[in-house]
Formats: C-alpha cells, sequence, structure tokens
C-alpha cells in the first residue's frame, strides 16, 4: 500500500526527477507520454483533475516506469508503443523508435505516388515498419515489400501490419550482400533509412540512444560510412523503374558525399532539409 498522492503532486515530482537527467522540454514531453499511458490522463486531464487521488496500481506502474527512465531507457520502449504518420506502432528495442525526421521523407513519398503512376514501393531496413505500413495506408493500390536482415525486426514489423491492418511484403535478406539482389524484381519507389553513423560517434550520442536502440540499425564502420548506400546504388542500376525515385535519409554531415556517389552514375540528386534545417533526405531520378 503505497502513501495516497493526487495526481497533480505526483506530475510534479516526476518532472522534477527526469529533470535530473533531461531537459525541461525532454522532462514535460517524457512526462506527458508516461501520465497517459499509465494513468489514462492527457495535458487537459491535469487542469481538471489535479486533486485526484492516484490508485496504488497507477501509482506503482507510474514508479516502474520512472526507474527505467532514469537510466535512459526511452520511453517508447517502456510502454513499446510509439507514433509515427498519425499511426500507432509496436516498438521494442529490437527496433529504431520511429522520428519525426523520418515522417518528413514518408510524405515526400506519398505525395510522388499521388501524383504518379508509381505502384511499386521497396523500404530497404524496415525496423519497425513505419515506413512501408505509413505509406500502403496512403496509397493502398501501391504494392509494398519492405526488408530487413534482422528477423526479430520483422516480428515486430509484421505484428505492426496485422495491428494497422496493411498487407506488406516482408522478407528477411541481408542486403549488403550483392548476391541476393536477383531475387528481386524492379520497383518505382526505392525508400531507405539505412544504419549511417559512424562508429567513432557512439561517444556523442544519448545514452538513451547508445545503451538501449540496436547498434545494427544505427551504425557503420567508420572507414566505410556510406556502405549502404552505395549498394543501394548497386541495387538501383537493375531493380529501379525509369521515372521512379529513390527516397534516402542521411547523416545531416554526409549528405553531399552521398549524393556524389549517385551523381557521378549520372542520377538526378535534390538535398533537402529536415525540419530542424538539417540535410538529412535525398531524393534521387534519373530519366533514361
Amino acid at each position: 500500500m503505497f502513501a495516497a498522492m493526487i495526481l497533480k503532486e505526483k506530475y510534479n515530482k516526476y518532472i522534477a526527477s527526469l529533470k535530473k537527467i533531461y531537459s525541461n522540454g525532454e522532462a514535460h514531453a517524457i512526462a506527458n507520454i508516461a501520465f497517459e499511458h499509465f494513468a489514462k490522463t492527457s495535458k487537459k486531464d491535469l487542469l481538471l483533475k489535479s486533486n485526484e487521488i492516484l490508485s496504488d496500481e497507477i501509482y506503482s506502474s507510474l514508479n516502474s516506469a520512472l526507474n527505467k527512465l532514469l537510466t535512459h531507457e526511452p520511453i517508447q520502449y517502456i510502454i513499446n508503443e510509439a507514433w509515427f504518420y498519425n499511426l500507432k506502432f509496436y516498438v521494442t528495442n529490437d527496433v529504431l523508435i520511429p522520428r519525426p525526421e523520418t515522417e518528413e521523407l514518408v510524405h515526400e513519398v506519398i505525395n510522388f505516388l499521388k501524383i504518379n503512376n508509381g505502384k511499386s514501393v521497396l523500404d530497404i531496413g524496415t525496423g519497425s515498419g513505419c515506413i512501408s505500413i505509413s505509406i500502403k495506408k496512403n496509397i493502398p493500390n501501391a504494392n509494398v515489400m519492405a526488408i530487413d536482415v534482422s528477423e526479430a525486426a520483422l516480428e515486430v514489423a509484421k505484428k505492426n501490419a496485422t495491428t494497422n491492418n496493411i498487407a506488406i511484403d516482408f522478407r528477411t535478406t541481408d542486403f549488403l550482400d550483392e548476391n541476393n539482389y536477383a531475387a528481386f524484381e524492379k520497383f518505382d519507389v526505392i525508400i531507405s533509412n539505412p544504419p549511417y553513423i559512424p562508429e567513432d560517434e557512439k561517444n556523442i550520442l544519448d545514452k538513451n540512444v547508445t545503451a538501449h536502440e540496436p547498434h545494427l540499425a544505427l551504425f557503420v564502420p567508420q572507414n566505410d560510412s556510406l556502405i549502404f548506400y552505395k549498394r543501394i546504388l548497386s541495387f538501383a542500376e537493375n531493380h529501379f523503374n525509369q521515372n521512379g525515385r529513390i527516397f534516402l535519409e542521411t547523416h545531416e554531415n554526409l549528405a553531399k558525399e552521398t549524393a556524389a556517389l549517385f551523381i557521378e552514375k549520372n542520377y538526378k540528386v535534390e538535398i533537402k532539409k529536415d525540419m530542424q534545417g538539417k540535410e538529412r533526405m535525398l531524393i534521387i531520378y534519373r530519366y533514361q
């Protein structure tokens, strides 16, 4: 039996604890997600029900979550839930947490498919399936294939497809092995948010990333940081339809280097900035 505590008091103490390792804005955002999930309490409820007494069960759940949060475990992994492109996704530490910047890339794909006749889409390194599922949800007549080297990640993606009532062709594939390419057809759209962080940047990333998110989906060898983009370029030579588009998320400091790979092979490349003004997206095409 816990000492009775009212909602607003617990919320304020939660914020105070989180601010020990998070910024003020992050602390409030994380607390809001935790209270909405465990206490079914929205921001509005914090005002309207501020004097409500928390049950022992809710109090215990919030405390358990807080203990994990203070070890830098992301709230999305604690509640196994993340939102992306207005859809709810199940997430575990086998997959990256979907990020708003990637929503911008997906938005570009959806707009392209709406005004063009492209129907076939390949998502390389699908993880949670957030990219492929969001595209299929918005373009129902598209034929979408999603691949990943991780069986565990694909299980998460398949669960999300089922939950969102979406049919995706999921395949386990080691994309770095070019011998696997012969099994694939041509696509109108290729999209990927591949691993692109050089290994020597591990020490400058937040602990919630390095300690909890899958390194397989994050890091690339220091001496070959563009390895996935080189393979995508190789794959596109025989698996990319005329007048199609390739949409890639990139490292903010390597967008121009990545673009140069494709420009050298006579592709046209548009570098786009994300919501934070960072060069993070490439849109690639080649008219034959």
